[in-house]
């Protein structure tokens, strides 16, 4: 049998790279960024089973050329990672809608945008899952992340219901919340460290693209709605949200943590 199709999106650089060449032989792949260039040359031309695709995960009519590019090559859709994602740190108070349109249109509505038009083509199949990257930030707060915050937790409770929603039709959804990964996010982090504190106040063991890379794997064979990572602070951080009054008598001790820790990675 030929390997299943999987498209996915932020494929040039992070977590979607490294997905992909770690699993280059376990799918037939259509590999999309908005960065066509970097694109080729992480992974090179199309192939029989390659497709290297420019996609503006932001705009409508490139997720449906893209998701048509997919059929007409491959002729069905068993996968979707939406994986791509920015993070641009920024108290509320120094920042203007730049950084409002930007969490939303590439994060929230690329991700919507993405499942929607992935799930018409799996119903007319009859299978599929789709797994969307959300984020800690997803389940609690992150005061100076907050435009962020917001964009992450529309990914996670969109996904939750979308996964209700579609499960009767035979597609999967499964949302994976990890806490901070070392990818280019986290290096643009550690040069905003005030306003990021509260994503260093974990683990200074931080999640690398490897340990994501493992939780997607599992997500592919057991098909769970929600993953968090690692899971202990997947705990804390539903707690936190869950009472938000508990929230705030831990804010300034979190930030003076995370302070601390982003110090310490500068030199690690």
């Amino acid at each position: 049998m030929s390997p299943p199709v999987a498209l996915i999106s932020g494929a040039a650089g992070g977590i979607g790279r490294h997905f992909v060449l770690s699993n280059r032989d376990q799918y037939r792949w259509v590999a999309t960024d908005i960065k066509k260039a970097e694109l080729l040359a992480a992974f090179g031309p199309e192939t029989g089973s390659f497709l290297p695709l420019q996609l503006d995960v932001a705009d409508i009519q490139s997720w449906k050329a893209a998701i048509a590019a997919t059929l007409n090559k491959f002729g069905r859709l068993d996968y979707l990672f939406n994986v791509a994602g920015v993070s641009l740190p920024r108290f509320i108070l120094d920042a203007d809608e730049h950084y409002i349109d930007t969490h939303l249109d590439i994060n929230a509505r690329g991700v919507l945008y993405g499942t929607t038009q992935a799930a018409q083509a799996m119903q007319k199949q009859g299978s599929g899952h789709i797994i969307n990257i959300a984020s800690l930030a997803g389940i609690a707060p992150v005061p100076g992340m907050s435009y962020y915050t917001a964009s992450k937790f529309a990914v996670r409770g969109f996904s939750l219901a979308a996964a209700l929603e579609l499960r009767e039709k035979n597609i999967y959804v499964t949302t994976i919340c990890p806490d901070l990964v070392r990818t280019p996010m986290f290096d643009h982090q550690l040069t905003l460290p005030e306003e990021s504190a509260l994503s260093f106040s974990g683990s200074l063991q931080v999640l690398s693209v490897e340990d994501v890379e493992r939780a997607i794997r599992r997500a592919v064979r057991k098909k769970p709605m929600e993953v968090t990572l690692p899971p202990a602070r997947g705990a804390l951080a539903k707690i936190g949200g869950a009472f938000g009054s508990l929230s705030w008598l831990l804010y300034r001790h979190l930030y003076r943590k995370g302070l601390r820790h982003a110090e310490k990675l500068k030199k690690s």
